[in-house]
């Protein structure tokens, strides 16, 4: 309504011009008003426009305060072509020069012309400002987001309860609620009915759920895994039959880093539907490992033995303290149970206090005579009680023949040795 009033009040000024037009007859007083405006003008947009801007500009800069908001202005300054200054600059002098074009159109008697430009731009000016509007929320909603991203990086590293997958959760959340109200304000600017759209995005969703649920799955995985927190970025983690390092977690998958030093990308649904171990949760890991001894050893001096070394690795914690359990008998050996706990749990001190045990316990075995017994199996003979035995050497021995009595003979169907004995 305001555009259709501004057109409408264009269209009278038609009159008024003539008027002023028949004072400017002749062609020399034209080309003086003609350069009158130029003159004007030019002066306008290249010298006091800048300096007004500048002052404006350093004025700005002094009432900011300094630390997260002038760093984000100079970042965005960045990634935007020109500065804000210099987008304020350009636009006034645009439209200086469109109502220097204006005035010559109206002192050269085209009258007619410049209320067709100055109806278009009344037409194209709802247009325009919802443009600027957008690029101007934009604009405000990327610093707004770096602002947030900065204070909470801050925060979590001067508050020691938050931990980076906690950090991790409120940038996500933050950064989507920043991009949810510009989107929302946007659409408000342009006019779209958002209760409508709700209405509209609600099937949407149904019909991209149905498309998409193994995606959607995952985002909704996400969140309950950040919300949930069986494992934080840095965990010693084995999710089904992935083990690994976890390196990132975001809405979509979690990765993982391998003791092979490959990157293993894992979607949330899978993650959320598989049992996880966390390896790295308490700060503190058992470590279980089997040794045998042999039957004729001392089980106790053993046990005693192997504690002893055992406490002997660094890497072995006091508490709680290492321990030999007499676990089972063996084919070959008395099984003893070697059980240990390390901190700080990672895979190579993992590894590497198995080595150290394994090669404190052989030593210390040696140096007691007690013997780690190989595989063994006992061969026993029967003694001789009749029938087949075993010939010595050169000996032949022949089993029963045919032909003696009582080999293969029957008395009848149905009768046998049986009926013969007795």
């Amino acid at each position: 309504m305001q555009a259709l009033a501004a057109v409408l009040q264009v269209a009278a000024v038609p009159s008024r011009v003539r008027d002023l037009l028949e004072r400017l007859t002749t062609t020399e007083g034209r080309l003086a008003v003609t350069v009158g405006v130029l003159v004007v003008t030019l002066a306008v947009a290249l010298l006091l426009a800048p300096f007004v801007v500048r002052r404006l500009n350093a004025a700005v800069r002094r009432r900011m305060p300094a630390g997260r908001v002038s760093d984000a202005f100079d970042r965005a300054g960045d990634v935007v072509p020109t500065t804000l200054g210099g987008l304020v600059l350009r636009t006034l002098q645009l439209a200086l020069f469109l109502l220097a074009v204006i005035a010559l159109l109206v002192v050269w008697g085209l009258v007619d012309l410049a209320v067709e430009v100055l109806r278009f731009l009344g037409l194209s000016l709802p247009l325009l400002t919802k443009i600027g509007a957008t690029l101007g929320l934009a604009f405000v909603g990327y610093v707004a987001a770096d602002i947030l991203r900065e204070s909470i990086q801050q925060f979590a590293e001067r508050s020691d309860r938050i931990t980076d997958h906690q950090r991790e959760i409120m940038l996500r959340v933050s950064q989507l609620g920043v991009i949810a109200l510009v989107v929302a304000t946007a659409l408000t600017v342009w006019g779209v009915n958002l209760s409508g759209l709700l209405v509209g995005a609600g099937f949407l969703g149904i019909v991209v759920g149905l498309a998409a649920r193994q995606t959607l799955g995952s985002l909704i995985a996400g969140f309950v895994l950040m919300f949930s927190r069986p494992f934080t970025i840095g965990d010693w983690v084995e999710v089904a039959e992935d083990e690994g390092i976890v390196t990132d977690i975001t809405i979509v998958n979690t990765r993982l880093e391998n003791f092979d030093g490959e990157t293993v990308v894992i979607p949330n649904d899978r993650v959320a539907n598989q049992t996880i171990v966390n390896r790295s949760e308490r700060g503190h890991l058992r470590i279980k490992l089997d040794v045998g001894i042999d039957y004729e050893a001392d089980p106790e001096l053993a046990a005693d033995v192997a504690r002893d070394a055992i406490e002997a690795v660094k890497l072995v914690t006091d508490s709680p303290p290492p321990r030999v359990v007499r676990k089972s008998f063996g084919d070959s050996a008395i099984v003893l149970e070697l059980r240990f706990w390390i901190d700080r749990p990672m895979p190579p001190r993992k590894w590497q206090a198995i080595d150290d045990v394994v090669g404190n316990v052989k030593v210390a075995f040696e140096a007691e005579d007690i013997k780690i017994p190989f595989p063994q199996r006992e061969l026993s003979g029967r003694a001789e009680t009749g029938g087949f035995r075993l010939a010595e050497d050169g000996q032949r021995v022949e089993g029963p023949r045919v032909d003696d009595p009582g080999v293969g003979t029957r008395s009848g169907s149905g009768s046998g040795s049986a009926s013969d004995d007795q």
